[in-house]
């Protein structure tokens, strides 16, 4: 019930005594020379890999008259299927079985181990079949013929169920073996063309990530592209890329996946076994990331296969990028780690050369702050003083009791302001790294340092416990939040008035409490196609937390002005 047909060492060899063996051999063997003519012709059309594979598969049972085909593409280990290519097997059929076989066990395993020509007229007798999986369709008969390209065994074309459930015989075994001779010279082709399409998308991927993240624009909206553009170069369910966090460790800064992520600002504690070898620049690759004990459970129950790469250059690891595919997916190949490695130090490189540049455009800033500072210390103050010095003199020698409140409300309306400006040059002066650490002054200090561009102080107002309630990571977004909103009313809005209210008490639409922002202005409001990255950024931000953000009328006359509301649970 069982032949085993040993194989030629050579392919190409036993490809052309094949060929030559049709000649004078059998008139339906040689009737049947045209039809493998045309499938030959047919197998090497076209260059894309999986569809090469998928025109293999039709062929080949079409060839030996089967009404099921199927190619294991053997790993790079050698040691199972890294895809699996099938015909005559429909879409509800395949969801019924699941999993596609990963050639370790079975008949498909022991084909991987030893590759050679089988024919099988019952299979489920051969001692080496472990059986099928539920919902499998029943196959009897079987052919497995090895694919080698360039000498290398790339996989095997496996063919089942001969149409009038008679046995595949020699004829068969010639033809399918010429076949899969011509399927290594198309797969070799397809291999190349694919590659070079490959290597070509990753190139567009890292001009586009350098042009990102040197065009001088919002830092998120760059670490966005980073993560967009890996999740799509690897054809993986997200990229998420990682920086250094406060307190060690990985902090997840930005994530690109079909669903909101609430993953965002999570971190990834400096005793994981993965951070330790990307902050030591080592790049980790993972078969299941749902099973593997070096990953967090909570963010990786939904993720397979995965590639986690130090962003790293001139030895300095500047973070980390991920690119996990979902469970069940296929593995990573070998020249998709190269260029995902490749594409992961031109980031790196890219940013620190933005880094750079913001530090050059931080530096600016700084000594523009510090002559601001001085001027209106040296010059503005004093003038002021001057002027409310003359004031009060000249309401010593008016008579007028109406010329003498005037003077004196005006006196105190310059104290006023130099105490403001006082202020004001405090905000200029205090650095980053000197931030407060409760959210109620960290809000105050955004307000104040904002009060400097837009000439003018917004109002505020705080409602419930801010500092005992909000936690240190929505405290954190809801800072970020406050001020791209007070960032885009002094780039945008032109307004004269803003109100900043910071409530502790709201209630969510799912039930839970939590914390709201509200930025509202009296300005222009938001204009037809105008950008809109900066509310992306916040509604970005709200969602990774379970919240939400929105914009609405603002102070102005009739709603003139935009409102910008963000919030998050507790």
């Amino acid at each position: 019930m069982t032949a085993a047909v040993p194989d030629a060492p050579d392919p190409l060899e036993a490809a052309t005594q094949a060929t030559r063996s049709l000649h004078g051999l059998s008139t339906e063997l040689t009737a049947r020379v045209p039809q493998l003519l045309e499938a030959m012709r047919s197998v090497g059309t076209g260059l894309e890999l999986h569809s090469t594979l998928d025109r293999i598969c039709e062929t080949a049972a079409e060839l030996a008259d089967a009404r099921y085909a199927a190619i294991g593409v053997v790993d790079d280990e050698g040691e199972g299927l890294s895809d699996f290519v099938t015909f005559g097997v429909g879409n509800d059929v395949a969801r019924r079985i699941g999993h596609r076989p990963d050639g370790h066990a079975g008949l498909l395993g022991a084909l991987i181990r030893d590759p050679q020509t089988i024919r099988l007229a019952d299979l489920s007798t051969d001692p080496r079949a472990a059986g099928f999986p539920p919902g499998h369709p029943p196959m009897k008969t079987f052919l497995g013929v090895p694919i080698r390209v360039q000498g290398e065994i790339f996989g095997n074309l496996y063919l089942a169920e001969k149409h009038g459930g008679g046995e595949f015989n020699d004829y068969d075994v010639h033809m399918v073996r010429v076949l899969a001779t011509e399927a290594g010279i198309a797969i070799g082709n397809a291999r190349l063309y694919e590659a070079a399409r490959q290597r070509e998308r990753w190139i567009d991927g890292s001009v586009a990530v350098t042009t990102a993240l040197l065009s001088g624009g919002d830092a998120d909206d760059a670490l966005s592209v980073v993560a967009e553009q890996a999740r799509r170069l690897a054809d993986s369910a997200a990229g998420i890329v990682l920086l250094p966090a406060e307190d060690g460790g990985l902090e997840i800064v930005a994530v690109s996946s079909p669903r909101p992520s609430k993953s965002l600002g999570v971190v990834i504690p400096p005793e994981s076994a993965v951070v330790e070898s990307l902050l030591e620049g080592e790049a980790v690759f993972i078969a299941d990331a749902s099973t593997d004990p070096r990953m967090l459970n909570e963010l990786s129950a939904q993720y397979g296969p995965a590639m986690m790469l130090p962003l790293q250059s001139g030895g300095r690891v500047l973070g980390a990028l991920a690119t996990p595919r979902a469970r069940g997916g296929r593995q990573f190949t070998e020249t998709e780690r190269t260029l995902a490695s490749q594409f992961a130090s031109q980031a790196a490189l890219a940013l620190m050369m933005a880094e750079a540049q913001r530090d050059r455009e931080r530096l600016a800033v700084y000594e523009d702050r510090d002559r601001i500072a001085r001027d209106l210390h040296d010059l503005v103050i004093q003038r002021l003083f001057a002027t409310g010095m003359m004031l009060e003199s000249a309401q010593r020698r008016s008579i007028v009791p109406a010329v003498q409140e005037g003077v004196g409300k005006a006196v105190d309306e310059l104290d006023v302001t130099i105490q403001e400006i006082r202020t004001a040059i405090f905000a200029l002066q205090q650095g980053p790294a000197e931030a407060p650490s409760g959210l109620r002054t960290r809000v105050l200090r955004e307000i104040n340092m904002a009060a400097v561009p837009l000439g003018f102080k917004p109002a505020h107002r705080f409602l419930g416990a801010i500092d005992a309630t909000v936690g240190e990571l929505t405290g954190k977004n809801l800072i970020a939040a406050l001020r791209e909103a007070l960032s885009n009313a002094f780039r945008h809005s032109g307004a004269t008035r803003i109100e900043v209210v910071v409530d502790a008490t709201v209630t969510l639409p799912d039930g839970t409490q939590g914390v709201r922002l509200s930025v509202a202005d009296d300005g222009v409001g938001i204009p037809e196609g105008g950008r809109r990255s900066g509310l992306r950024n916040l509604a970005r931000r709200a969602e990774s937390l379970g919240g939400a953000s929105w914009c609405g009328p603002g102070l102005g006359e009739a709603g003139g002005g935009t409102t910008v509301v963000w919030e998050a649970p507790l």
